[in-house]
């Protein structure tokens, strides 16, 4: 059946309500507007005692919210992240993984719970008709919308209901510290072990291909030699983390040829102990020229002279091959006299 088929009689009737002239039946609208029906005041609106309970369930959900929050943050801390729980009827899970869902959707819950409560029993519940305009809002317009804001602010009773607004911003400003806890997952934290090395006083240099201590006499001038420290086997399960660190180069020049200073009094007759490791991008450096005393990082073409204190002559490292400082035990082997001077690699936050 159509709708120019329904009974003139069986249409809705004009109607005056308290929100206006309603719509009127005719042949280009059959069905008319039956306008708004007349507002309903609910309990909160008539009794204070009744919209005070409710600002208090507000209140009380938004801190809910607030003590969920805590209890990620400190569910995090505390719980190792291998311990597991059993939970009925689910199974054996994560304790962690557990307490941070829990927490953090009880947080999220509540906040929208608060939120819904006090837009349903405190805020005014009036609706209003508001015409189809153009696009573009006139002043008029404009103006009416900052004076409808106001009053909407006013209605919410925001500043009159100290406890909820209280409440709602202790928990919308707690909540985000859920996500700056995530941000520690992002890696474990470095601490000072990107400063050290596994050099230290004491520690042999031992050679990289023949795994033996490097006396003086197997440093020939002229030649270049690897090494790493005393104790570090290649079947270690951090040998790769440990030895990107560590990688030393040792080179004897002629005493006469050190330019630097502190690289001769850090040398033993001439023999020089440096990271491999490019200052650029952390490449390992392997040719040496033994005429200029230069050695060449073969990713970039970084150039470091090391009869200079190793410095950066050509290429874009940043920053000189940090050196160590080395001597002779009593049994005539070549040791390190503690760890390198700066950090090695890349320029590590400008060695900050």
């Amino acid at each position: 059946m159509s709708s120019q088929d329904i009974p003139e009689k069986n249409l809705p009737a004009v109607q005056e309500t308290e929100h206006g002239a309603v719509g009127v039946a005719d042949e280009k609208n059959p069905f008319a507007d039956p306008g708004l029906p007349p507002h309903e005041h609910r309990v909160q609106d008539i009794d204070e005692r009744a919209a005070k309970r409710s600002e208090r369930a507000v209140a009380f959900l938004f801190t809910l919210s607030m003590l969920a929050t805590v209890a990620f943050i400190v569910s995090y801390v505390a719980i190792p992240s291998d311990k597991s729980i059993y939970v009925f009827p689910i199974g054996h899970l994560s304790a962690l993984n557990f307490a941070l869902g829990l927490s953090l959707g009880i947080a999220l819950f509540m906040i929208g719970a608060g939120a819904v409560h006090w837009a349903r029993t405190l805020m005014s519940d009036e609706e209003l008709i508001a015409e189809r305009h153009e696009i573009a809002a006139p002043p008029e317009v404009r103006a009416q919308v900052m004076a409808d804001f106001k009053q909407g602010a006013k209605e919410s009773a925001i500043g009159r209901r100290k406890l909820v607004r209280n409440t709602m911003f202790g928990a919308m400003a707690l909540f985000p510290l859920s996500g700056v806890m995530l941000l520690r997952d992002l890696g474990p934290l470095p601490g000072t072990k990107l400063r050290h090395t596994l050099w230290s006083k004491g520690k042999l240099l031992v050679n990289m291909n023949t795994n033996e201590p490097l006396r003086p006499s197997d440093v020939a001038v002229g030649s270049l030699t690897f090494a790493k420290p005393e104790g570090l086997e290649e079947h270690d399960e951090e040998f790769q983390t440990e030895i990107a660190k560590a990688a030393l180069m040792i080179v004897r020049i002629q005493p006469d040829n050190i330019k630097d200073k502190r690289e001769l009094a850090w040398s033993h007759e001439g023999i020089v102990a440096y990271s491999k490791i490019c200052t650029h991008v952390g490449c390992p450096i392997s040719l040496y020229e033994q005429q200029t005393h230069h050695v060449l990082c073969p990713c970039h073409q970084s150039t470091f002279d090391l009869s200079d204190g190793a410095r950066v002559i050509f290429g874009p490292a940043g920053h000189a091959l940090p050196q160590l400082r080395i001597g002779v035990n009593d049994d005539g082997y070549l040791e390190a006299l503690g760890d390198f001077s700066e950090p090695v690699g890349p320029a590590f936050w400008e060695r900050g």
